[in-house]
Formats: structure tokens, C-alpha cells, sequence
């Protein structure tokens, strides 16, 4: 036992070496740690920003103008009027994603105690601003028109006291930084053991390891705690710089409780890496093998879309993967600050998933490894 755990050991410490000489895996663990988490957070904006909107304004009485210029930043841009022949057109060349219709008699008809309708064009292809764009339109058009006729507000027989937990201001950057550093994590993690295996094949190294009194277990051991060794400093790193300073995402929780279960899940997805290393003949055949299962894991975590809002035979499937117990866990303890006692099902989950992952690979591993 003592000498298998030596053997890991020194094997671990050869991959460090390795993975330094290899300039391109080096680089592409500083871009990912860097530049792939902070231009996407800060460019990709999955808020309501500066939607183009215009106004066909059939009524021209002092309420449509106000309803006009309630479109304010930073939620729209300056609203455009324009005229009824327009607006099909302006929707389909897509220079507008709202165009809004005031009918004629609107105020008149508020007045005469009618019900006029406000009809509101969508373009449903800009799907971010288009989700929340109607019903931000709707809360303006009618907090406008309650400062407009204030006689004609009743009081509600209930009031709703709404308050925002562990993201007040509902910065969608925050979730979005934290989920594409684990999507970052889980790609390393995968890729970097696998072109260790792939490595070793194509410089004839492995055939040296097998002269020596080494287990293929041992050999794939010693591969998977380097590369998650490098990948756990590279994230806390990015926690420290990244994270907190560059893009100002406030943590809550534990450092180490979330370094400890990102431990375990570099363990159990590696074993994924290790498993491809078998499959692929060379690093061209890596990289399609390793496309489709990333974008899987980074889709179908939880990260983007809730585990809850999936097809059931989907949602079932996923709870077999680590990637989507992880992110559970990634959240609660960074934004709500839990112990270990509220992620303890989560980090036994990751830890059983990782045993059977880990288990399948190294006997795939042993039995090509026997073959040569």
C-alpha cells in the first residue's frame, strides 16, 4: 500500500514536469482562468439593457406622450415614433425588438371609463430581452398610469413585501461568472487527462512505464491528482483575482469547504478523461470525443437552464452526473453561504458518482493498457 501510494506519488510529480514543457496546455489554462470567464461575464448581458423599442402614437394627447417617454434607460433605448405603415417592417429588418401601438381615443376612452387595449409588438428572436421586455413595458405603462389618474386606484386587499436573498440588485453577472468557471473546470479537468494519456502514446512512453513495476492504476492515479492539483490552484487563483476583484462578485461561504468538494468533483470527472484517453488514438480524436460531452455537462448542470425544467427522463439522467450536484453545491456554499451540513447530500452524491466513474475508467484504463 505504502509503495503504490509512493509510486502515485512520483508519477504525479512526472506529469507536473510534463505539463510544464507543454506550452499550449499552459496557455490555455491561463486564458481559461482569465480571459474566458471575465469577457463573457462582463459582455454577455442576460438582463434587460437597452432594448430598441418604437411607438406608433395614434392618439397624440398628453397621456400617450407620457407613456412615450416613460421608455427610459437603462432599460430601453430613447424611444423611436414612428408610423403605422412602419412597424411591420421596421420588425421584420429588425431594427426595433418592441413596437408599441397607441390606439386612437385612448385617452378618451380611459376617461369615458373604457377599456382600451396598448398593443405591443415582440420580436421573440432577441429571446433575453424579449422574455422580460413585455412585462417591464407593462409595469411602466402602468405605474404611468397611476400617477396619471390617481383617482382611479383602489386598494390592494393584499400587499406583498418582496426582499431579494443573496442577490439583492439581481446582477445576472454574478450567477453567470460562477457557472462558466465551473463549465471552465469541468473542460480542464476533462482535457487535460486525457491529453495526458494521449500524450504519453504518441511520445512512446508508455511502453516505459509498462517495463517498470508499476500498476495501470497507479499510472492513471498519478495523472488524475496532478492535473486536479493544477486545476484547484488555477481556481483559487481565479476565486481571489478574478472572481472577487476583476469582476466584484461578493462570496459568502467557505473557501475550503468549496476548494474540498471541487476536490472530489475533479476526482469523479476526470475519470471522464481517463475514459476518452482509452477511446481516442490521438489528440484530433479527443477533441470530437470531448465536444459533445462538455457542452452536455455545461447545458444540462443546472448551471443555465434548472435541473426542475427538464424533461423527467433528462433531469433523472443528470442527478448520475457529478457536474450537476457540483453546481448545486458551488452555489450554496459561494452566494448562501452554507456549512457543510446543508451540502453534505450533495458532497456524498459527487463522492458515490465519483467511485463508480473513477472505478469504470482505471479497469478501461488496466484493460488497454494490458493489451500493448
Amino acid at each position: 500500500m505504502w509503495r503504490s501510494l509512493v509510486n502515485i506519488y512520483h508519477l504525479g510529480i512526472k506529469e507536473l514536469w510534463s505539463l510544464r514543457s507543454d506550452v499550449v496546455m499552459c496557455v490555455l489554462i491561463v486564458l481559461s482562468f482569465t480571459v474566458f470567464i471575465i469577457v463573457p461575464t462582463k459582455n454577455a448581458v442576460m438582463d434587460m439593457r437597452n432594448a430598441s423599442v418604437a411607438v406608433v402614437d395614434e392618439d397624440n394627447t398628453p397621456l400617450s406622450r407620457a407613456l412615450f417617454y416613460a421608455l427610459q434607460r437603462p432599460y430601453f433605448k430613447p424611444p423611436v415614433l414612428i408610423a403605422g405603415d412602419q412597424a411591420i417592417q421596421r420588425m421584420d429588418d429588425s431594427t426595433y425588438t418592441f413596437v408599441v401601438w397607441i390606439p386612437r381615443r385612448f385617452e378618451a376612452d380611459i376617461n369615458a371609463r373604457r377599456q382600451p387595449a396598448i398593443q405591443v409588438l415582440v420580436d421573440a428572436t432577441a429571446m433575453t430581452q424579449a422574455g422580460n421586455g413585455a412585462a417591464y413595458i407593462s409595469q411602466i405603462f402602468g405605474e404611468t398610469l397611476k400617477q396619471y389618474f390617481p383617482q382611479a386606484q383602489f386598494p390592494q386587499p393584499v400587499s406583498m413585501d418582496m426582499r431579494v436573498a443573496f442577490n439583492p440588485n439581481l446582477h445576472g453577472g454574478w450567477f453567470f461568472g460562477i457557472t462558466n468557471m465551473i463549465s471552465i473546470v469541468s473542460m480542464l479537468a476533462i482535457v487535460l487527462t486525457g491529453a495526458a494519456l494521449i500524450r504519453e502514446r504518441e511520445r512512446g512512453t508508455v511502453e516505459h512505464l509498462l517495463v517498470m513495476p508499476l500498476r495501470p492504476v497507479e499510472i492513471a492515479l498519478g495523472k488524475v491528482w496532478a492535473n486536479s492539483t493544477v486545476i484547484l490552484v488555477a481556481m483559487f487563483l481565479c476565486i481571489q483575482f478574478v472572481i472577487k476583484i476583476i469582476l466584484g462578485i461578493p462570496l459568502q461561504g467557505s473557501l475550503a469547504l468549496f476548494l474540498f468538494g471541487a476536490a472530489l468533483y475533479l476526482f469523479s470527472i476526470s475519470a471522464i478523461g481517463i475514459f476518452l484517453g482509452t477511446v481516442a488514438r490521438s489528440m484530433p480524436q479527443l477533441g470530437l470525443l470531448f465536444l459533445p460531452i462538455v457542452m452536455s455537462i455545461a447545458v444540462l448542470s443546472g448551471g443555465l437552464t434548472p435541473l426542475d425544467a427538464m424533461p423527467k427522463p433528462i433531469h433523472y439522467f443528470m442527478l448520475l452526473i457529478p457536474s450537476s450536484h457540483f453546481t448545486n453545491f458551488s452555489m450554496a456554499v459561494l452566494f448562501r453561504g452554507a456549512d457543510f451540513w446543508m451540502v453534505w447530500k450533495q458532497i456524498a452524491s459527487m463522492s458515490a458518482i465519483g467511485v463508480c466513474f473513477l472505478t469504470g475508467a482505471l479497469l478501461r484504463f488496466r484493460g488497454v493498457i494490458g493489451k500493448q
